[in-house]
């Protein structure tokens, strides 16, 4: 093998949740797997490169994403347990609904249909269990008892040391994409069978012919606000995961001590991941302190610990596009994350390395045809899919 030339029988390019977990399930399939980034896994400027990310089962009708959270909090588990480090915290899901919510409907129903354990709650029974927060008259809720809080990052960063145990070989490499060449910015050719492309807000930039307008990359921004001092309250167990449905804002406990985290999951303005300023705005805090003061009157005035700017790699339905490339049929497509793939890492990678061996049908939704007749707003929110 020449020196300017890396070689595998499958070549995965993106580390993120979607990548590396790909890169899991070809290696226990017996492939060879090269693994590269650009900027390494759990970086700063990637979507799985947060501090924590809700896992849950809830996705109003669609029960197809539910039973790709059951499929992924099994590998998860197991996986987590088998390398004993504490990756996951079980701090439960409260949705909070107001009156008819359709979502909210649909999401009962579906969790009913899908056998999934939880509790809906009216408003007394929301004020006695979570007085960490003030309902509304006619507030009520979804509670998940079994879902959680995965540490995003360190996940992904361990996932990729536990794959280069297993055999996987992982460099940090930019990736060109030209007419079916795949090249390094070292001017290394990637010589593989087949070619994954997971990586995440940079699959349109890679192909921007095909994508363009299919995949949207936008910023979100994220903040953590001090919890009082010597008070347990708001962290996990005590505290839940929770999505406020009509409000689109969202949040996780105080985890390991870095804050009460809380976002708004409004798509924000489209970013180009590489050279985007990663500075949260003033407006988007204020509005954040705004919703801590109503909800959460015990965090009023509390301290901004962290702030941070992530993204969402929207497509117009929300679903992933995990297909093979129309022109290049070794070359396969897998993004498309729309603010909620991280938590379904392990059955992306299931069900792209299935598609790889011939042993999965393709199904429609994550086609690109259908991305691409979706089309794409930027400016919907998706709190359904975080």
């Amino acid at each position: 093998m020449s020196r300017l030339e890396l070689r595998a029988d499958v070549a995965v390019v993106g580390a993120g949740s979607f990548g590396a977990w790909i890169a899991w399930h070809l290696s226990k399939a017996g492939k060879q797997v090269l693994l590269l980034d650009g900027y390494g896994p759990g970086n700063a400027r990637a979507s799985s490169g947060g501090e924590s990310r809700i896992i849950r089962m809830g996705y109003g009708p669609r029960a197809n994403y539910t039973r790709w959270s059951i499929r992924s909090m099994e590998i998860w588990r197991s996986w987590i347990a088998s390398i004993d480090e504490t990756l996951y915290h079980p701090a439960g899901v409260l949705w909070i609904a107001r009156g008819k919510e359709p979502f909210a409907l649909q999401t009962q129903a579906t969790l009913e249909a899908c056998g999934i354990d939880f509790e809906r709650l009216d408003g007394d029974a929301l004020r006695r269990r979570f007085p960490q927060f003030v309902f509304e008259e006619t507030d009520w809720g979804i509670h998940e008892p079994d879902a959680g809080a995965l540490l995003a990052r360190r996940s992904v960063q361990t996932l990729v040391r536990a794959l280069c145990r297993l055999g996987v070989r992982y460099e940090q490499r930019q990736v060109r994409f030209d007419n079916g060449r795949v090249t390094t910015n070292l001017g290394e050719r990637v010589a593989a069978g087949h070619f994954v492309f997971a990586c995440g807000p940079w699959l349109p930039k890679l192909f921007p012919d095909l994508l363009s307008g299919v995949i949207q990359t936008t910023r979100q921004e994220v903040f953590f606000f001090g919890a009082p001092a010597g008070d347990s309250m708001f962290q996990a167990p005590r505290m839940p995961c929770w999505i406020d449905i009509a409000s689109r804002f969202y949040g996780l406990p105080d985890l390991e001590n870095r804050g009460f985290k809380i976002a708004d999951d409004t798509h924000g303005l489209v970013i180009d991941p590489d050279i985007a300023n990663r500075e949260a705005g003033a407006e988007s805090a204020a509005g954040a302190r705004r919703y801590l003061d109503t909800r959460f009157p015990a965090l009023s005035g509390a301290p901004l610990v962290e702030a941070r700017v992530c993204q969402y790699e929207n497509t117009g339905t929300g679903d992933y596009l995990l297909d093979q490339h129309p022109e290049y049929p070794t070359v396969w497509l897998a993004g498309g994350g729309s603010g909620h793939g991280f938590k379904h890492g392990p059955a992306v990678g299931e069900y792209v390395a299935g598609r790889l061996a011939g042993l999965i049908a393709p199904e429609k939704r994550f086609s690109l045809a259908s991305s691409q007749q979706a089309g794409q707003d930027a400016t919907r929110s998706s709190f359904y899919r975080q």
